[in-house]
């Protein structure tokens, strides 16, 4: 369910049942000349959007206005949007302290931009993650006071952990192409693979048309696309979200 919509009773079931609550994270950012600046956020929604026909989730409202960078083009006349990281860490972290406070305890943000090298971060997903950490830092010492962690009630924190339980996974920050996904679906920017993955999921965001006025080299592939091709990766990105959203 998409969380603008949902009236206080559905909200509360929600957290009873433990739904995922899904935040498509991304980016405006300069997708050559034959796609939209929003394709990188554009994917998660639309992908979590396919997620919800099959289980019950919370969609919450998209936040494009992260870091893009402007490592692929100048912003003038491109449309790339960058909000730096060291403004978008406050911001999340009330975001995330706020949907504590509401009840939720299964949050996820899944991001596209920059997720190649997931593991050592890019300025989005870092910014995220830190707050993540942070709101539930804050959240537990006002819920539990200073020294939660230390008290004898957490004796079984560590066995809590081999079972499966672990506060600081009620918030997690995703990519939506996982590392599985290397070597088996083209990861590229604005060539064949992304521009395959638009044509599958959101085709009014590629014009074929303009593929001739590009001239970097990372649209190179771009004609090669196809929304067949696309919808193999749509595929292999669900059974990504299939996996980690789960009550």
């Amino acid at each position: 369910m998409r969380y603008e919509l949902m009236l206080p009773h559905q909200i509360r079931k929600a957290i009873e049942e433990n739904w995922p609550a899904v935040l498509p994270l991304g980016v405006l950012e300069y997708h050559g000349e034959h796609m939209a600046v929003g394709m990188d956020t554009l994917a998660v929604i639309k992908t979590v959007e396919l997620i919800e026909r099959e289980r019950d989730i919370v969609i919450l409202p998209p936040f494009y206005y992260g870091a893009a960078s402007y490592a692929v083009a100048p912003p003038e006349g491109s449309g790339s949007v960058q909000v730096g990281g060291p403004v978008l860490s406050p911001f999340a972290e009330e975001l995330f302290y706020g949907l504590l406070r509401i009840g939720f305890r299964n949050i996820h943000a899944i991001i596209h931009h920059q997720t190649e090298n997931f593991v050592a971060g890019m300025p989005t997903d870092l910014a995220f993650k830190t707050a993540g950490r942070q709101a539930i830092f804050r959240f537990l010492e006002k819920e539990r006071g200073e020294g939660w962690w230390g008290s004898n009630s957490m004796a079984d924190y560590y066995a809590g952990h081999a079972q499966g339980e672990n506060v600081f996974n009620w918030v997690q920050v995703h990519p939506l192409m996982p590392a599985a996904m290397n070597g088996k679906y083209p990861f590229d920017h604005a060539g064949k693979g992304e521009t395959s993955l638009m044509l599958a999921l959101c085709p009014e965001a590629v014009d074929e048309k303009h593929f001739a006025d590009n001239t970097g080299w990372y649209t190179k592939s771009a004609p090669e696309a196809s929304a067949d091709l696309g919808k193999i990766g749509v595929a292999m990105i669900l059974d990504h979200l299939r996996a980690i959203l789960v009550k």
